[in-house]
């Protein structure tokens, strides 16, 4: 990538904190509270036209450290790519939409919403997509314990039992 995002994010937004790592691809580390802000700014600064939210995933490092929401964004026009992570405290995960900046951000949060618990504050349609609206816990966590049984059918927990 022939532009330097860290340098422009943290003229155009003072105070940002921004880390940029280029290995093994351009990534910046960003913290939530500017977020919406910033992701608008990616997609409608000319320079950098990341006019594409290729993915949201959700993250977890283990039981003592925050959840993370990872945003892959492509700009077409310049053929470039930036991964950006956002952090977000694991007892109260929430992380601002950005389902206004890219549509297709309303389903990928559902998705992370639905398998990590991360909330997106502004979402217009927070709600389960995948697991049904009163499953209890977040499947990809790593202190999620998955329920003995659902409404009546029991889940087994050996694995040679479900092959």
């Amino acid at each position: 990538m022939n532009v330097d995002v860290a340098k422009k994010l943290t003229e155009v937004f003072p105070g940002c904190l921004v880390e940029q790592d280029e290995f093994p691809e351009t990534h910046i580390q960003l913290q939530p509270d500017q977020w919406s802000k910033i992701a608008s700014y990616l997609k409608e600064t000319e320079e950098l036209s990341f006019d594409s939210c290729m993915c949201i995933t959700g993250v977890d490092f283990g039981e003592e450290d925050d959840l993370e929401s990872r945003y892959n964004l492509h700009s077409m026009k310049h053929n470039h790519k930036i991964e950006v992570r956002i952090s977000a405290n694991r007892k109260k995960p929430i992380i601002p939409t950005v389902s206004h900046v890219w549509q297709i951000a309303n389903w990928f949060e559902r998705e992370v919403f639905d398998m990590f618990g991360i909330k997106f504050k502004g979402h217009p349609d927070l709600r389960r997509m995948l697991l049904p609206e009163d499953w209890v816990g977040y499947p990809l966590r790593k202190d999620y314990v998955g329920p003995d049984s659902y409404h009546g059918i029991i889940i087994p927990k050996v694995k040679e039992v479900w092959e």
